[in-house]
């Protein structure tokens, strides 16, 4: 396959799967923020969300001051922000159009659809009504995008590439959701103990990955952090998780491999390995911000040996 065919394939599943993601946090977020909450707690929830993405900067260089609004609009429809789902939704789009002959038909059309939809929706003011309607509309939209893809592509390399690119984005986005997360509830513990605040805390990092059914399913029990940090990070079961997602990205690495990608499979292969092997005990013990610190590092540069082993070069 043209590595520039690679490249297309790779990034619109990317951006699908990072539009969705966003999408999740977000809602989190609004139905978070209803919460009796003082005013300062409302924007360290704000100001998280857009650390995740490592937006902060480029936020308070826009607007200055924040709102919740302004974030959801900088979120949402900025174009100038690359992450923005409207952003996302669009070079999804381009990236699937650039290589339309080999896509399906079906594929395709939920690519551009999705697109063309989303313009009416922002236009016509769904987000400003009903944000979480918005949202979940963004989530069924790429739910139907892989589901499709499953459905009617051949498994050949080109299905094998858009896989690759879901599974590293969604690895990449669970690291940072646990990461922000846990580091704001460790800041928060020594001022608010209220175990009812605490309940509804980690129920909405479970809910932005949809992973709170599971973690009644898998523990029956009371929710607790290192039982959240467990469920998505070590259990292969669990769709969102960092071994589940590594699960993907080896299987995918292997039915791609070119001369050139041994170095690129063995360095997955560690990751996914330490993750296989691991306990939470050990992880915590050892610092958890440190863990995904250092695993978020790693996924970056996986991601830039793929592109070099199989897609357009980096730039210099």
């Amino acid at each position: 396959m043209l590595s520039r065919t690679a490249d297309h394939l790779y990034w619109m599943a990317r951006y699908t799967e990072r539009a969705e993601n966003t999408a999740r946090m977000l809602d989190v977020n609004v139905q978070t923020a209803m919460m009796p909450q003082s005013a300062e707690a409302a924007e360290k929830g704000w100001r998280a969300m857009l650390g995740i993405s490592e937006l902060n900067e480029a936020f308070d260089e826009k607007y200055g001051l924040l709102t919740a609004r302004d974030v959801l609009d900088f979120m949402v429809r900025d174009p100038q922000n690359p992450s923005s789902i409207a952003s996302c939704l669009t070079q999804a789009r381009e990236n699937a159009r650039a290589v339309r002959g080999t896509l399906t038909t079906e594929v395709w059309e939920t690519q551009n659809t999705t697109w063309l939809d989303m313009q009416s929706r922002l236009s016509g003011r769904l987000l400003e009504r009903d944000p979480s309607q918005f949202f979940e509309w963004v989530k069924y939209r790429s739910h139907l995008s892989r589901g499709v893809t499953i459905g009617t592509m051949l498994k050949d390399e080109a299905f094998y590439f858009i896989r690759l690119g879901t599974f590293l984005e969604r690895a990449d986005n669970t690291a940072r959701i646990l990461d922000v997360k846990f580091h704001s509830a460790t800041e928060d513990a020594s001022e608010d103990e209220d175990i009812e605040i605490d309940f509804y805390y980690w129920a909405a990092i479970l809910r932005s990955v949809s992973a709170f059914e599971i973690y009644r399913k898998v523990y029956r029990d009371v929710i607790s952090p290192e039982r959240v940090a467990e469920l998505l990070m070590l259990r292969p079961d669990m769709p969102r998780s960092l071994l589940a997602c590594m699960e993907e990205v080896v299987a995918n690495l292997k039915n791609i491999r070119n001369d050139v990608s041994s170095d690129t499979e063995r360095f997955a292969g560690k990751l996914h390995a330490e993750l296989t092997f691991s306990t939470i005990d050990e992880i915590l013990a050892g610092g958890l911000h440190d863990y995904l610190t250092q695993f978020l590092e790693r996924i970056y540069e996986l991601g830039n040996r793929v592109s070099r082993n199989f897609l357009v070069p980096l730039a210099a």
